[in-house]
């Protein structure tokens, strides 16, 4: 590498930081998945030391310099040239995370990783002990340095509220005031669909699957759904974790699961979910693996991807048609019921207090709720202390359920708040209606894609992949968010490709 040309350094810089990452990475997935309880406190150290090494490798004078220099140099250049118009989006998006890595000291990042993992290990424990005023000793801290983060962040961009600025790291590239507009326009939509699905429903009533179901077969067969989804286990691992989730790096996949003797689709749909996470990640361009630009895009743009996946793949009528003889084989109690009866068996609709137990047709009203009360949290409207009055008050609104007391399956139930994402929720539903734009344009470039996955050819899935990839992974970080999904699904995303899944979903149970 030449110690004089800035672009280089640039990229030598971020490697570095990437190596971090990766160390952060897998000691963030042992501390979720592996380490005893007592380890906590040690791990949350060597997470904060690697998270200040990391920030301060980022905010010393030189990536400034570097910066200014290779601006200069591309700059110089003929600007429509394809070799500068790459250069000119890796340049960027090393400007947005120098960018965001100066909007705070390194004290502060230290201090949010530390009181983060203090109160997601006390978590653990509080949350089945349906113990809120112990969550709370940690929690109002956390919330406290995330306003602080959050105000930093606002004064460093052009954000106009706290709230916003904090939205923007895992939505970044979606409008506030449209993602308000989009939100709105689902609470006024939805109450109406949800009671004419549970209508429609009422005439020919959903049976759930019954029955105990050895772990261990569960276990097998989600194995099985990994493999039929293109989940490499040369290159992944599919675990156990209290909170289904998904990390790692091309090579090293991880995705997590939780089963339930009860209820075998639980399992099955979380891992497909992670599925579609780690399937991104493992998509995005190898040549740029170490820069910003080389990342993926925003997590709205993640969940649609997972989202995918879990509703538009696997819990399809033609992939459980052709999944139905794995389930037969693993799980010889369904037997007796071919995909059709299995896909209905997991469409009843109906409020729920759990988030991620909840249908495609309430699950936008959890998220809602959580919108609205981290948004009034963050902005100062709202006190730590007051939370589950607040989750409460929604919960009545949006859903008409009551969790008065019931903390473990109200305002307990979710780990994002607790190592301070807060901002995160609303990529879930902005995914879910990308998700749904993305599922009507490959039903438009492969109208085949359904029958071929139904009757279980040969490169059927494949042929998905390979569609995603070119359209959404290989692109990472190149084009902003807006502008990657209105090049994938041909418009700009907008609540009513969703509510239209929807309606073709649960009405006319077509997809």
């Amino acid at each position: 590498m030449s110690q004089t040309d800035p672009f280089e350094c640039l990229c030598a810089r971020f490697a570095s930081r990437a190596h971090l990452s990766h160390a952060q990475t897998y000691l963030s997935w042992d501390q979720m998945v592996m380490m005893p309880p007592d380890g906590g406190q040690a791990r949350g150290a060597a997470l904060a030391e690697l998270a200040t090494l990391s920030h301060r490798a980022l905010i010393a004078p030189e990536p400034g310099e570097w910066l200014e220099a290779a601006q200069a140099e591309l700059d110089a250049l003929d600007p429509d040239d394809a070799h500068t118009l790459t250069q000119r989006a890796r340049l960027r998006e090393m400007h947005r995370e120098r960018r965001l890595a100066m909007a705070l000291p390194s004290d502060l990042v230290r201090a949010r990783v530390l009181a983060g993992a203090r109160c997601e290990a006390g978590w653990r424990e509080q949350r089945p002990a349906n113990d809120w005023a112990g969550f709370l000793v940690n929690f109002a801290p956390v919330v406290e340095l995330s306003r602080e983060a959050a105000q930093a962040y606002r004064e460093a961009g052009d954000h106009a509220t706290r709230y916003e600025a904090l939205m923007a790291l895992y939505c970044n590239g979606d409008d506030p005031a449209q993602v308000d507009a989009t939100f709105a326009e689902l609470e006024q939509a939805l109450p109406p669909l949800l009671q004419a699905v549970r209508e429609h429903q009422a005439g020919k009533p959903i049976t759930p699957l019954a029955g105990r179901f050895a772990l261990a077969d569960q276990a097998a067969l989600g194995r099985r759904l990994a493999q039929r989804l293109g989940f490499d286990f040369d290159g992944g691992r599919l675990d156990v974790s209290l909170h289904p989730f998904s990390t790692g790096s091309r090579g090293d996949l991880r995705i997590t699961t939780r089963y339930r003797e009860n209820d075998c689709f639980d399992a099955l749909q979380a891992a497909a979910h992670e599925i579609g996470h780690a399937s991104y990640e493992g998509g995005l361009p190898v040549e740029w693996a170490n820069e910003p630009v080389g990342q993926s895009r925003s997590m709205s743009v993640h969940e649609s991807q997972s989202l995918f996946f879990e509703k538009h793949l696997f819990l399809s009528q033609a992939f459980l048609q052709a999944f139905a003889p794995d389930v037969h084989r693993h799980l010889p109690a369904l037997a007796a019921l071919d995909g059709r009866a299995l896909w209905r068996s997991q469409m009843a609709v109906g409020p729920s207090l759990i988030r991620v137990e909840a249908d495609e047709v309430t699950y936008p009203l959890h998220v809602l709720l959580r919108y609205g009360i981290e948004r009034a949290l963050i902005d100062g409207e709202l006190e730590a202390a007051d939370v589950p009055d607040a989750w409460d008050e929604r919960m009545r609104s949006l859903l008409g359920l009551d969790t008065r007391g019931n903390h473990r399956d109200g305002c307990l139930q979710d780990i994002h708040w607790s190592d301070g994402s807060f901002g995160y929720f609303p990529s879930y539903t902005l995914g879910a209606i990308n998700a749904a734009g993305i599922g009507q344009a490959i039903d438009r470039d492969l109208p085949e894609w359904r029958e071929a996955v139904a009757n279980d050819r040969d490169g059927a899935i494949p042929a998905v992949r390979d569609w995603l990839a070119r359209h959404v992974w290989s692109r990472a970080s190149t084009v902003e968010a807006s502008t990657l999904m209105r090049d994938t699904i041909g418009h700009a995303p907008a609540a009513d490709d969703l509510l239209t899944h929807l309606r073709r979903r649960f009405l006319d149970e077509a997809v």
